[in-house]
């Protein structure tokens, strides 16, 4: 799967993802776009997952029709995503278009 890591969404976690593309919005000069103008060029470009740390994107956005889904994790401290990277995995691979999944990761 082609993943998209948002602004706060730690860089190592791409280590965890195993056998997915993952680009980040940082590295394609995304990194000042907001929310829906973020979902809409990482579905022109063929993203399939954004992972964030966004929580209130699920109140911004719409979804629905969306060929992206939406992984949230509940923190931004890499430490602690460290210790879920199997949670945040599972939730990766289970994303389907227009879904949105929120991964508490303590």
């Amino acid at each position: 799967m082609r993943v998209l890591f948002d602004q706060g969404t730690p860089a190592p976690l791409r280590h965890a993802l195993v056998g997915h593309s993952v680009e980040t919005a940082f590295d394609l000069g995304w990194g000042t776009l907001q929310n829906g103008a973020l979902l809409a060029a990482a579905e022109a470009e063929g993203f399939e997952v954004l992972l964030t740390t966004d929580k209130n994107l699920k109140f911004q956005q719409n979804l629905a029709g969306r060929r992206l889904a939406v992984v949230v994790l509940s923190t931004t401290s890499w430490p602690r995503i460290r210790t879920a990277t199997e949670k945040v995995l599972e939730a990766v691979e289970c994303a389907r278009p227009g879904s949105f999944t929120e991964v508490d990761v303590g």
